[in-house]
């Protein structure tokens, strides 16, 4: 398996995205395609130093051009065609790699898969998908943010895609929630009601409305919602196990007794940590795009890199892209009636 790392995208620079790299080709038959400026590549390759064997592994493709964090997508990938992001995904339309992997701009790389590699027949609007953790097995929530402004038929995709998607989290026959103020039918706004309906005509394994305090529960595999609520409620759940994490560490040093007890719970809180830290789930992929892709948070550490290209490397393994093809054909009718 052959996958590419747009090593420009990131806000602490090539080396952790590298470092990244250099982890994931661990796993035997993985080999990674380092996308940047050569000069700036090896020099990180030099000041971390990995075995002949792993180096073996480890390809590049000089770029001249990457695109900023704060650039406008659509702009930054007109105009600059040689860009990091942009030459990571011609490497999977030319079948030279599997998937891209970027840390980078979101909105660019989101453009840049759609630009290079297109929609997979009959999917409207391609979409960003999260995985979140809860008190059971994780939760792939979708749209993230991708698509603001959505129509029934595209959330009935999402949940298509996002199902499939689930997969690779071993779930056999994923539970599908659709986001709204309450679980009655007849709650939420006409999009939720419509998109609703839908669904429960569907082949799909739909359990009816969920509401925002069901996210972590983990009784559903799937939930879906526009990227306008989703990205909110992603960007609240980040916000959340931060502050939660400073109010912890507030109370543990307030008393000599609080820090006694941390030590003995010591164990308890590196699990609790390891179990909500985005860097275990790896990126988000970009589905709905004819291949496959992912975007990782800008602050993304080697780890999380890391399980990013391990987790494209899945995707492309379980035929990800083919199982949401053939879903949609099955369901064609129910999307045709309301588009």
């Amino acid at each position: 398996m052959h996958i590419a790392l747009d090593a420009m995208g990131g806000d602490h620079g090539p080396e952790q995205l590298i470092a990244g790299a250099i982890q994931a080709v661990q796993k035997e038959g993985l080999q990674v395609t380092l996308v940047g400026d050569e000069r700036i590549i090896r020099s990180s390759l030099e000041s971390l130093s990995p075995e002949g064997n792993v180096l073996s592994r480890l390809h590049i493709v000089h770029t001249t051009e990457m695109v900023e964090m704060g650039e406008s997508p659509v702009e930054a990938i007109r105009k600059k065609k040689n860009a990091s992001v942009m030459v990571a995904f011609d490497l999977v339309k030319k079948k030279e790699v599997a998937g891209a992997v970027s840390a980078g701009n979101s909105g660019a790389t989101m453009a840049a898969a759609v630009r290079k590699l297109g929609r997979i027949k009959s999917v409207s609007r391609p979409g960003i998908a999260s995985a979140f953790p809860t008190l059971k097995q994780p939760v792939v929530m979708m749209d993230v943010g991708a698509n603001v402004d959505c129509r029934p038929k595209h959330l009935f995709q999402f949940a298509i895609m996002a199902s499939a998607f689930s997969q690779v989290f071993d779930i056999k026959s994923p539970r599908v929630g659709l986001l709204s103020i309450g679980e009655e039918a007849g709650k939420g706004n006409q999009l939720v009601k419509e998109t609703h309906s839908m669904l429960s005509e569907s082949s799909l394994n739909f359990v009816g409305n969920v509401e925002g305090r069901d996210i972590w529960q983990g009784d559903v595999d799937v939930i879906v919602c526009d990227g306008f609520v989703g990205n909110i409620c992603l960007k609240v759940s980040e916000g959340l196990v931060e502050a939660a994490g400073e109010m912890i560490r507030g109370g543990i040093m307030s008393s000599l007794t609080a820090k006694l007890g941390y030590l003995l719970a010591r164990p308890v809180f590196r699990r609790l940590k390891k179990r909500v830290d985005y860097a275990e789930y790896g990126g988000a992929p970009l589905l709905g795009i004819n291949g496959t892709g992912l975007v990782c948070h800008g602050k993304s550490s080697s780890a999380a890199i890391k399980n990013a290209i391990l987790e494209a490397a899945k995707i492309v393994e379980m035929k990800v892209n083919e199982k949401i093809e053939s879903t949609i054909a099955m369901n064609l009718d129910i999307a045709e009636e309301n588009s």
